[in-house]
């Protein structure tokens, strides 16, 4: 089979279409002809090996949509032919609160999607949205599961609160926007491309800010009449964690799940004890949460924005067009 293979760190020249040996399923296993693959800011990490070292060679890919056409001798379902989207968190556990010891995500070291077929547990599939293409299934496992949890599970945004997401273009952000407002709160967003604000604002955000233009944290203060914000999903990290304790009111949460601009950073202790403030860590999320999110998506109440599509030979310039944060949504590889 085709698969893009991942053989040593470095930049996107490293990503390389190979001929593979097919998998063959274990028992517990299904057996999966993918369609799409999305990408997620996670494979630029493995890549690069900024974050994460997983031992190499491998095919990465978290995402990823297509049809069983084998299972394992103790697979009872899906069955043959039935049309899935892939859960990428492996080894979760039966605790909601974190993941066991041994959890991974799907893409390094594990084979991921990125290639023809795929074997993966029988546990980590679930039945496509009819209304969806495979190209806007495989969007939004990842992606719309780390905003769920951030915004559901660990902020427990309640209706009428303000949330800022930092951000606006990226694929988490872009279902977090509507995560919030499904959870009938405001929402402000940050970013420094005023089409990527309109998009956003397309998309339900109340206020849009364009950091490049004001500072970005007065700017809220001025707009709310001098008031913050209840909640912050924020996976900038170093050049916004601060910042973004100053922008909370009191008693607010701040979410973090990533650290693009950096992963150290001061911190003066008593903003949290002064305003009583909550800083949260997330990753990914536990099957229920996948299901309870997929029904969402099921019924048409929050949708995959897909920006763009790219051949699977094409993995590379998906990944130099993610680097340059030029995409509104997500992006997705087509596999013939």
């Amino acid at each position: 089979m085709k698969a893009i293979v991942l053989r040593e760190p470095g930049g996107c020249e490293q990503l390389r279409l190979e001929e593979v040996e097919i998998p063959t399923p274990h028992s517990n296993q299904v057996f999966v002809k993918l369609k799409a693959a999305a990408l997620n800011r996670r494979d630029i990490l493995v890549r690069s090996r900024e974050q994460y070292r997983a031992a190499m060679p491998f095919i990465p890919g978290s995402d990823g949509a297509g049809i069983v056409v084998a299972v394992g001798a103790s697979v009872a379902l899906p069955h043959i032919g039935d049309e899935v989207v892939i859960y990428p968190a492996l080894n979760w556990g039966n605790v909601e609160a974190a993941p066991a010891t041994d959890f991974r995500i799907l893409g390094g070291p594990d084979n991921g999607t990125y290639a023809e077929y795929i074997c993966i547990s029988a546990e980590n599939v679930f039945p496509r949205p009819s209304a969806l293409s495979f190209e806007e299934a495989a969007a939004f496992p990842l992606a719309c599961l780390t905003a769920w949890r951030a915004l559901i599970t660990k902020a427990r945004v309640q209706f009428g609160e303000w949330v800022l997401i930092h951000g606006a273009g990226s694929g988490v952000a872009s279902f977090a926007i509507q995560i919030a407002k499904f959870a009938g709160a405001r929402v402000i967003v940050t970013s420094h491309s005023d089409e990527k604000l309109d998009r956003a604002s397309a998309l339900g955000a109340n206020i849009g800010i364009n950091y490049t233009r004001c500072e970005w944290d007065a700017e809220i203060k001025r707009l709310l009449n001098g008031s913050g914000v209840d909640v912050i999903i924020d996976s900038v990290g170093k050049e916004t964690f601060s910042k973004s304790l100053d922008a909370l009111n009191s008693g607010g949460r701040l979410v973090t799940f990533g650290t693009t601009s950096g992963a150290m950073t001061e911190l003066d202790i008593r903003k949290l004890y002064h305003k009583q403030l909550a800083v949260l860590g997330t990753t990914m999320g536990s099957p229920p949460e996948f299901a309870q999110m997929l029904q969402l998506i099921t019924t048409g109440k929050i949708r995959p924005i897909v920006d763009r599509v790219f051949a699977l030979a094409d993995a590379a310039q998906a990944h130099q067009y993610i680097e340059h944060q030029e995409q509104f949504g997500k992006i997705v590889l087509r596999i013939e």
